[in-house]
């Protein structure tokens, strides 16, 4: 194991995270392997338990490391890699990928949402939204909290049950006619919520990624906007870049 440099400009616990991490890259910590205890490292770098709990911790929230009650810590699996580039829903993604995808459904209800999602999906002043809030689980653990709002006057007669562990994607082409073309997606970084950590089975501070998309299908009608919540130790997203 490589050592830390008191004398570098970058903190110590970036340092020590630093060759945590390294160790991962060259293969020399497997999945479920367990790092060096706290007292280890602070005996092998000279440092404080306070310098190497922030290190870890880091890469804990990161989804890097993994601690358990009494045991310690270990490697993590890798996150699950998702292309940007490609336009397709959850289940498809995941099930591409080898992965067994239930959908608890949340909520399904019609509600005066928000004025710029009334805007961005064509509502009047006196109409309700179609808002679906759908719980994402992927080989039994909750990966994503995802909520869905729709036009009622694109989808008549769409009930509950009909979305019961099915792609919405699907629906929307086999029931309406609706084929998505292309969409517009924001990322960022956000704290989650004490509902969402419930959800999810986390505990303390933890970091997820918030998706906002706007769907669009072959005559550029809006037929989706949503906001879905991805658990940030489980995911990461690759974007690929042309020049």
């Amino acid at each position: 194991m490589k050592k830390v440099i008191k004398s570098s400009p970058i903190p110590i616990y970036c340092q020590l995270k630093e060759i945590i991490q390294e160790m991962i890259d060259n293969e020399e910590l497997q999945p479920n392997d367990p790092i060096p205890t706290e007292r280890e490292l602070c005996k092998i770098h000279d440092i404080s338990r306070m310098t190497v709990r922030m290190a870890i911790m880091s890469l804990v929230n990161e989804g890097v490391l993994y601690r358990e009650q009494g045991k310690g810590t270990f490697v993590a699996r890798k996150k699950q890699k998702h292309q940007l580039s490609h336009l397709r829903g959850f289940t498809e993604d995941m099930e591409k990928l080898g992965h067994i995808v239930d959908t608890e459904i949340l909520s399904f209800d019609k509600v005066n949402c928000a004025k710029s999602i009334a805007k961005t999906i064509g509502l009047s002043n006196e109409q309700k939204a179609i808002e679906i809030k759908r719980l994402r689980i992927v080989d039994g653990t909750p990966h994503a909290l995802e909520t869905v709002w729709l036009h009622p006057n694109e989808y008549p007669d769409l009930k509950r049950e009909r979305l019961e562990n099915v792609s919405l994607y699907d629906v929307f082409q086999k029931d309406y006619g609706l084929k998505p073309k292309y969409a517009k997606q924001t990322v960022e970084p956000i704290h989650l919520n004490t509902f969402e950590k419930d959800l999810f089975g986390i505990e303390g501070d933890s970091l997820g990624l918030l998706f906002n998309r706007t769907t669009f299908s072959d005559n550029d009608v809006v037929i989706e906007y949503s906001k879905a919540v991805y658990r940030i130790d489980k995911h990461k997203f690759e974007i690929y870049l042309e020049a």
